[in-house]
């Protein structure tokens, strides 16, 4: 079985050599740096599964030329660029990894938050800058107190819940506005639901991204939502870039309807130095100041959590083609005939 894991990134897991006997070579591609890059065909022909590591880039090939290949992983939750129904034409199916890094990114997005509303990332800046002088605690200007305010969670899936599970441990109040979940959810979870993202934005004070990107939530939180929003609401997005406006999210900020933004993900990344936002959060402008903290997509990452998702990936991959058992299937709606599975030899 000859696994070709493309757009990938540092470092490596070692044992996967030794933990999946099957597995005849592992071809590895790194993120190309090359817009013009294409994986010569030979090696994309000898392949019999994909794994495509990045969250952000495409695979650096046409689907044809992988003619051998019977299943595609995608290393990590999000899917949103592979090609579900191209490789569904072609029986192939397209899996995840659901089961990783839930706790990291669910840590980070209250990590986000309380850098904004404890001032921890303000504070730090500013005694950096001067250590006497800033020796005070009026740098930050959106501190708060956590207990009774509402947190609200758009997309109250395994991420979505367990951010939300810890919000509840500041003594917040948690909504959260899920179309998707079935009637009851909100029972079982204990809870307040709403019905429209226009009403979770005007009760919270802090609203936590937590869905897939997909053509209904790409740009979902735009100007509407921020019309409607709380004034002085607090946005935490760690799910992915485009789901949030971000010219939309500058207006906001710069009107004051929005107080702070905490994002790990920008519609472009890297982010784009052009970006009127961006511009003013590298200059230091002062009415940016203490109002937006980024991280580098950083949210999924600990060094056990690399480490379940690359083992994870392979797993879904093993059980498919030695066994018949496809697990964390993401295409299955374009899948449109059975996708014939050779026995590992």
């Amino acid at each position: 079985m000859r696994i070709f894991k493309v757009n990938w990134y540092p470092p490596a897991n070692e044992e996967l050599e030794t933990l999946f006997g099957g597995v005849a070579s592992f071809d590895i591609d790194p993120i190309p740096t090359d817009p013009a890059y294409r994986i010569a065909r030979e090696r994309s022909r000898a392949a019999d599964a994909l794994i495509n590591c990045s969250a952000t880039h495409l695979v650096p090939a046409d689907l044809d030329d992988f003619e051998n290949v019977r299943i595609v992983v995608r290393e990590g939750v999000g899917y949103d660029n592979l090609d579900l129904e191209g490789w569904g034409a072609r029986g192939v199916p397209v899996c995840n990894v659901p089961d990783y890094g839930t706790t990291e990114v669910a840590d980070h997005a209250i990590a986000l938050m309380l850098a904004l509303t404890r001032g921890t990332s303000t504070y730090t800046e500013v005694l950096r800058a001067d250590p006497v002088a800033n020796w005070g605690f009026a740098h930050a200007p959106l501190i708060r107190r956590h207990k009774g305010a509402t947190f609200g969670v758009i997309g109250l899936g395994r991420i979505g819940l367990a951010a939300a599970r810890r919000a509840a441990a500041f003594d917040m109040k948690v909504v959260f506005f899920d179309p998707y979940l079935p009637n009851g959810t909100e029972l079982s979870v204990g809870y307040d639901r709403v019905t429209s993202l226009a009403k979770l934005m005007e009760i919270s004070d802090i609203v936590s991204v937590h869905t897939p990107l997909n053509d209904e939530t790409r740009g979902f939180v735009g100007a509407a939502a921020f019309a409607a929003a709380k004034p002085g609401l607090i946005l935490v997005n760690t799910a992915r870039g485009p789901i949030v406006d971000l010219d939309a999210l500058a207006e906001a900020l710069k009107s004051g309807k929005v107080a702070g933004a905490g994002l790990d993900v920008l519609p472009r990344e890297p982010a784009d130095p052009d970006h009127p936002l961006i511009k003013a959060f590298a200059a230091g402008e002062d009415w940016l100041r203490g109002r937006l903290v980024l991280s580098p997509h950083a949210a999924f990452y600990s060094p056990d959590a690399i480490k379940d998702m690359q083992r994870k990936a392979v797993e879904v991959i093993v059980a498919y083609l030695n066994e018949g058992r496809l697990t964390n299937c993401v295409n299955r709606q374009f899948l449109k005939q059975p996708a014939p599975v050779r026995r590992a030899s």
